[in-house]
């Protein structure tokens, strides 16, 4: 790869979306080779099942959502997570999506949990909820 993995435009609005109007709990960048950058592929307000239904299983993808659990003690919290989505079969796209989330673990310091994930299972909700609480 050439050039560093950057994020567009559209994705650092996507992302601006996300944390300041809280109406969406869930952004997906893809890598568009062409350009070089990084853009938003899904802009929602994801379960737990639609985020991981969401994720192809040959690509990569980086993510960031936040996540909404109830604590040992009963209170409502909310984590935001950023997510590595790296599934096996993705292959040659490791160098560039790793580019980029080193670029948004800069862009959004604040972000306490970053993860990879390789299988779904490894974003189950319980496990989430343990790396955030």
């Amino acid at each position: 790869m050439s050039s560093p993995t950057v994020l567009s435009e559209d994705s650092l609005a996507a992302l601006r979306h996300l944390r300041e109007r809280r109406e969406i709990n869930t952004v997906s960048l893809r890598y568009a080779e062409a350009a070089g950058v990084l853009v938003p592929e899904v802009e929602g307000n994801l379960t737990q099942e639609e985020l991981i239904d969401a994720l192809p299983a040959d690509e990569s993808r980086l993510v960031l959502h936040e996540l909404a659990f109830a604590s040992p003690e009963g209170t409502r919290r909310h984590a935001q997570l950023l997510i590595f989505w790296m599934p096996p079969a993705s292959g040659e796209q490791e160098e560039a999506y790793a580019a980029g989330f080193a670029a948004l673990t800069e862009y959004l310091p604040d972000v306490q949990v970053h993860l990879t994930a390789r299988h779904a299972d490894q974003l189950a909700y319980r496990r989430l909820v343990a790396l955030a609480g």
